[in-house]
C-alpha cells in the first residue's frame, strides 16, 4: 500500500531544524541521517538529509542550497489539546520567527506552522451558525489562539 511523507527543503539546515522540531513535540526522534558523496552539490560529508518523526508523522529535511524557499502555501498544522500547549508551542516556534494571524506563525527557518486548539474545529462546524460565527469572528482577529476567548465568544459572553 502507497504512503506519503513530507521533504522540507533547507539551504544547509537539515539537522539543525530536524533536532530542534523534535525537541518540541512528544514521542518524536530523528530516525536517520544521509550525507553527500563526492561529487555532488555541496562537499562530501554535508548532511545531505534527515529523516525525522514528529509524534508519529514521518518527514524529511534536505539540505538543497538556497535555491528554494518556504512559503506559507504550505504549513504544518500542530494540535494542541490545552492552552499551555498552545502558549509553549507559540513561544519556542516563534522565537527567532514571524508571528501571523489566526494561529500562523513562521519559526527561524521560514517553515509556515498554525498552532490550532483541537477545540477549534468543533466550535467553527456546529448547528448553531451563530455561535459559529461569533467563534469565528474572534479567531479572525487573533493572532496566536486563546482558547478561553473562543469559547467565551462561541457561548456569546
Amino acid at each position: 500500500m502507497p504512503s506519503t511523507s513530507t521533504c522540507l527543503w533547507f539551504d544547509n539546515q537539515a539537522l539543525e531544524a530536524a533536532t530542534f522540531y523534535v525537541s518540541l513535540f512528544p514521542n518524536s526522534r530523528i530516525t536517520d541521517t544521509k550525507y553527500y558523496l563526492e561529487g555532488a552539490p555541496l562537499p562530501a560529508g554535508t548532511v545531505l538529509t534527515v529523516e525525522f518523526e514528529l509524534d508519529g508523522t514521518e518527514y524529511l529535511a534536505l539540505n538543497g542550497g538556497p535555491v528554494f524557499e518556504f512559503s506559507p502555501a504550505i504549513s504544518i498544522i500542530a494540535h494542541c489539546d490545552t492552552q499551555a500547549e498552545v502558549d509553549t508551542l507559540w513561544q519556542k516556534l516563534t522565537a527567532g520567527g514571524q508571528e501571523s494571524r489566526c494561529g500562523w506563525l513562521t519559526d527561524k527557518y521560514g517553515l509556515s506552522w498554525q498552532v490550532v486548539p483541537r477545540m477549534l474545529n468543533t466550535i467553527l462546524n456546529t448547528a448553531d451558525g451563530a455561535a459559529s460565527q461569533r467563534a469565528f469572528s474572534a479567531l479572525m482577529g487573533m493572532t496566536k489562539l486563546d482558547i478561553a476567548s473562543l469559547q467565551r465568544a462561541y457561548d456569546g459572553l
